[in-house]
């Protein structure tokens, strides 16, 4: 995309620039169904005049806005030229990004385009790529490190992104075999009042992990996986005594471990293995009194060497946009009254 100066000069305080875009590319590509992506643009820069014509694009208004937004065209045009959509959330967080690294909050050199282009897996028609710029790191940190513990709120794709990982390092023959993990710690639910065996009772817990096997394998190929022993997904309770080598190792709803089954899982590793950590701290199902083996585990092994501790945020929530609201107003809430999850800390549900 190039820019190129227009006839008539700007008003005083204020900056032009013009934008054509290449004849290949449709400017419904660029712009969206209906204006949809160009309207998102608009919101986000509602003092900036943006008139298109033909295959050029003029944006009127203060400087550093301009700018701003001349970055965009260039980064969603990078974007497009890989093949693939943008998107009106894609958009949304590139301004995020864009923002984020003109006011300085950025620590990074990665660009919106490096963000959204990154390939994890693709399976089944679709490809499975980080969406926000801490996705990206947290990614990449699986990549460097031997034990990453992934936090952050609900949606922010902590053990989809990390289970991709555990398939990708699976296919490139990096490892032998995957072990998923989880508690079985009831939400404001008792196990022992759930109908059936055992297995019916704990197999609930497991069924996330399940769901997200299912949109990255062929289905009809997991339980032969599982029958060999290259897939494993079990309660945590069935890591004691174990050595995992040669493993992709996810330890999901890790804050609700106690701080004996923290480090009881963290020394299973074995030789030529990963351990992923995932967990929500502000979503602890734990009895009154037991301490979050995730909260303990961030000032024991904070700047280790060799462990990565990735955070994520509201601004990562890859679900519906509301979660991120909500999400954030949970946590204005509990920062207001001193509170967790809106309930005084230390006080339980007595209707069980």
């Amino acid at each position: 995309m190039t820019q190129t100066p227009t006839a008539q000069p700007p008003a005083r305080g204020q900056a032009r620039a013009q934008f054509t875009v290449p004849a290949a590319h449709p400017m419904v590509s660029l712009l969206g169904s209906g204006d949809s992506l160009l309207r998102v643009i608009e919101t986000a820069f509602p003092a900036v005049d943006i008139h298109v014509r033909g295959n050029e694009v003029n944006a009127t208004g203060e400087a550093g806005d301009v700018a701003l937004i001349q970055r965009l065209f260039d980064e969603m045009m990078l974007v497009l030229r890989t093949g693939q959509p943008m998107t009106e959330d894609a958009v949304e967080r590139s301004i995020a990004m864009l923002r984020a690294s003109g006011n300085g909050e950025g620590d990074g050199q990665e660009t919106p385009a490096e963000v959204l282009t990154q390939n994890i897996l693709s399976s089944r028609g679709r490809t499975i790529r980080p969406k926000t710029l801490n996705q990206k790191r947290y990614v990449d940190a699986i990549d460097k490190h031997t034990i990453v513990f992934g936090i952050g709120p609900a949606g922010t794709g902590k053990t989809y992104l990390a289970m991709a990982k555990a398939v990708q390092a699976l296919q490139a023959k990096q490892v032998s075999r995957i072990i998923l993990t989880r508690p079985a710690v009831e939400a404001g639910e008792r196990l022992g009042f759930l109908p059936g065996t055992l297995f019916d009772k704990i197999d609930p817990y497991l069924r996330p992990l399940y769901d997200a096997l299912h949109d990255m394998l062929d289905p009809e190929s997991i339980p032969r996986l599982m029958a060999a022993g290259t897939i494993e997904v079990a309660p945590l309770a069935y890591m004691r005594g174990r050595t995992l080598n040669d493993a992709f190792i996810i330890l999901d709803e890790a804050q609700n471990t106690s701080a004996e089954q923290m480090k009881m899982f963290l020394t299973r590793l074995g030789f030529e293995s990963k351990i992923v950590v995932t967990g929500d701290v502000t979503q602890v199902d734990l009895p009154s009194g037991t301490k979050s083996g995730l909260r303990q585990v961030q000032d024991i092994l904070e700047g280790l060497d060799d462990v990565h501790f990735a955070r994520l945020t509201s601004h990562d929530v890859v679900r519906h946009k509301l979660v991120g609201r909500i999400v954030d107003a949970y946590e204005k809430y509990d920062n207001e009254n001193g509170t967790e999850n809106g309930t005084h800390k230390g006080v339980r549900d007595k209707r069980k």
